[in-house]
């Protein structure tokens, strides 16, 4: 058993209006087959971007931020502009006045982080180039076993997964683990078989059922091992 990575979903307020800002960032097209507003990646790893609607409010810094990389200066520039016309702002992470890359926060507060060129961990995996997380070592672990991702980078705390397909990968920075920021972003799973023997695969890695969980019809919410809920799709 096993699962794919079906969406990397954005808590939004307005799922149209953001679904329209990362479509014209990156020239993404809409998906169509997807529960919701989603729109294709256009990435090796296969995935879409999810936009789902919630009132959760936003309280501090996401936990998961999109690492956006670049080809040439000129091309972070149009990137980073291109962006701020579509109606994103910049933000203070506490990168400092010396930081290579561009710090922005979209329409509705998500940070991301747009790179300067020759970014080698990242060559060759696309605009998307990474998901970066907040989180421990063992959650690393946890996602590598859970999608059958191969750790590529696991040293000093740090870990890192991706595809045997490439294109984005997955990053988390160790701990301290940030606040609960309230509105993030969340992985989205389709099992390969049974979606019931796949859940209880995913709890017995150190997944849990989370006492109040919404998930909607068709799926079933779980927290990994740092606490971030995830969804797994039942339907579809």
């Amino acid at each position: 058993m096993s699962s794919r990575l079906f969406a990397i979903s954005f808590d939004a307020h307005r799922p149209e209006s953001l679904a329209h800002f990362w479509s014209g960032l990156l020239g993404l097209k809409r998906a169509d087959d997807g529960d919701g507003v989603t729109l294709h990646s256009g990435n090796d790893a296969g995935y879409r971007l999810g936009f789902r609607p919630a009132r959760t409010g936003k309280v501090a810094q996401n936990r998961l931020h999109f690492d956006l990389t670049s080809s040439s200066p000129e091309d972070q520039r149009e990137l980073v502009a291109r962006a701020l016309d579509l109606g994103a702002r910049h933000a203070d992470v506490g990168q400092g006045p010396d930081a290579s890359h561009v710090v922005l926060a979209d329409p509705e507060g998500n940070e991301f982080c747009v790179l300067e060129p020759g970014n080698r961990f990242l060559a060759g995996c696309g605009t998307l180039g990474a998901l970066a997380c907040d989180g421990s070592r063992a959650v690393g672990y946890f996602w590598s076993r859970a999608l059958g991702w191969p750790l590529v980078w696991d040293q000093d705390e740090e870990t890192a997964v991706q595809s045997p397909k490439g294109g984005t990968k997955l990053t988390w920075g160790g701990p301290p683990l940030m606040p609960d920021p309230g509105k993030d972003l969340h992985l989205e799973l389709t099992p390969d078989g049974d979606p019931e023997a796949e859940v209880g695969r995913l709890v017995s890695l150190g997944a849990k059922r989370p006492d109040s969980a919404h998930g909607g019809s068709g799926a079933v919410v779980l927290v990994d091992p740092d606490g971030n809920e995830f969804r797994v799709l039942t339907e579809g």
